[in-house]
């Protein structure tokens, strides 16, 4: 049996596939199978297994955290940045569409899920800050996207930069709502 890796949510477990197949198949998640047995949820796509403890997806659910709560063991804090990067992405796209013909409701929760999921994917990079440190250390970043972003983007990766866009992504949400909730 293969070791499993270890998630805070079902939704963490599924971004963790998208980031690890994501250069191979764009989505790959979709094809990931989720079952349930003795300790919560484990999630399989290919020869890769990660458990989702029943209770750390208790605790996210009860409390609203789309990612879970604590820090992240399968997704360093460069990966956060992409992923809420491409959520952004999604999210400005979404909504320039929205404007053209605003009376889909389901563009409307994709566009607010994708603000939201922004939002807290930023708020997942800033746990591993240490306090009142302005830069990650090093070996914040073990994966090899996350060390490459660190390398050619540092100024990505900064407490500054994600407060600001965590603001950004919170205020575009919020403008979303506010020109577009009937």
């Amino acid at each position: 049996m293969p070791e499993r890796a270890l998630a805070r949510s079902l939704v963490e477990a599924y971004v963790y596939f998208d980031l690890t197949a994501g250069g191979v198949e764009r989505g790959a998640s979709r094809r990931a199978v989720a079952e349930q047995d003795a300790d919560g949820w484990v999630v399989r796509l290919g020869g890769t297994e990660v458990l989702v403890p029943r209770e750390a997806e208790v605790v996210a659910r009860q409390e609203g955290l789309i990612f879970g709560s604590g820090l992240s063991e399968l997704i360093d804090p460069g990966q956060w940045v992409l992923v809420a990067a491409t959520y952004a992405s999604r999210a400005l796209e979404g909504a320039l569409f929205f404007a053209a013909g605003p009376s889909d409701p389901e563009a409307f929760g994709k566009v607010e899920t994708d603000w939201r999921f922004a939002a807290d994917a930023v708020a997942e990079a800033l746990k591993f800050f240490p306090r009142g440190a302005a830069e990650l250390p090093p070996d914040a970043f073990w994966s090899e996207m996350g060390r490459a972003l660190r390398e050619s983007e540092p100024h990505r990766v900064t407490r500054q930069k994600l407060e600001s866009d965590l603001a950004f992504y919170r205020q575009s949400l919020n403008d979303f709502h506010r020109l577009h909730d009937s």
